[in-house]
């Protein structure tokens, strides 16, 4: 590859996406060592706002040093676990992170299983403001009340809304009526039509869904024999986190080790849940006409990553 053709290459932001275990992370390492191979510097983004916290890698598969192959990693173990952090600060840290990969001539590798973070990462999203009490306020009356008293309340300021949101997504309700109680205007609960900010080269992994959920299962199991259980324990303000909480596995531990429930049921709860969020991801971004699709257990998937990249995959 000739030096002009590297730096064309260095423009583009290669973004690899898919549902939960389809093995995203091992990929980009991979695409990342073949690039650099040829004399192109990359570096890889994760788009995986829980992998963001500090001491959370075994719950939500965050590379451990010797995964990564020596690649540099951004946006892995930046905040603590009682930092709330919103949609709207991830974006500004990873777009920095991007814009340095960019400025240094390398290709930045995006990753990531979570539609809303890589969009915003990667397209024009604007994030209303937010404001702690108000959302406390609204955080309370949902604890109190339950979601389908926040839907009423929705209803009667913002039918519109109200009517593309479901019923029972606690979360979701608290952000609307907090954003139109501070802009005193609509809330969109659609997003707008992407516009991308970056120049993209979009991949997506496709695995059957048998495949999916017994990965999803392997995983899981792994991460208890892997010291979850352990991991949990040495986090002791994640109880109290109003995001770091969320992230799949954690809860169900956390339950356990409050005697809510045993081990195993637990574990079955996260398998369960882990996989409809993969269903929930794949069916996001199979809306994304952007995206290039591969088999994930293609015996060639990083020569063609790269070959749609743009690089010569030639030795």
């Amino acid at each position: 590859m000739s030096i002009d053709s590297s730096r064309n290459l260095s423009r583009n932001v290669l973004v690899i996406v898919g549902p939960t275990a389809v093995g995203k992370s091992s990929l980009s390492v991979k695409v990342a060592q073949q690039l650099i191979g040829q004399g192109i510097a990359a570096e890889i983004v994760s788009a995986d706002s829980m992998q963001a916290y500090i001491g959370m890698d075994i719950g939500t598969a965050s590379p451990t040093k010797e995964e990564r192959g020596g690649i540099t990693h951004h946006l892995l173990d930046v905040w603590p676990s009682d930092h709330v952090l919103t949609v709207s600060d991830y974006q500004e840290t990873a777009r920095s992170a991007i814009n340095d990969v960019l400025a240094r001539g390398a290709v930045p590798i995006v990753v990531g299983g979570s539609g809303l973070y890589v969009s915003a990462i990667l397209d024009d999203l604007k994030f209303p403001p937010t404001d702690p009490q108000v959302r406390a306020k609204y955080e309370t009356q949902l604890e109190q009340e339950g979601p389908l008293a926040l839907h009423r309340a929705l209803a009667k300021v913002d039918p519109k809304a109200a009517a593309l949101m479901l019923p029972t997504n606690g979360r979701r309700l608290v952000r609307a009526l907090e954003v139109i109680e501070l802009t005193g205007e609509p809330y969109n609960a659609k997003l707008p039509d992407p516009v991308e900010l970056y120049a993209t080269v979009r991949i997506g992994l496709n695995i059957p869904r048998v495949e999916m959920d017994d990965r999803i299962a392997q995983r899981v199991h792994q991460m208890i024999a892997d010291g979850f259980v352990h991991e949990v324990q040495a986090l002791p303000d994640l109880k109290n986190s109003v995001t770091a909480s969320r992230a799949l596995g954690y809860t169900q531990i956390l339950e356990y080790l409050d005697g809510e429930c045993s081990l195993d049921e637990a574990v079955n709860t996260t398998i369960a849940i882990t996989k409809k969020f993969a269903r929930r991801q794949q069916r996001w971004f199979a809306g994304d006409s952007r995206i290039t699709w591969l088999d994930y257990n293609d015996a060639a998937l990083v020569s063609k990553v790269c070959a749609l990249l743009g690089a010569d995959t030639k030795q």
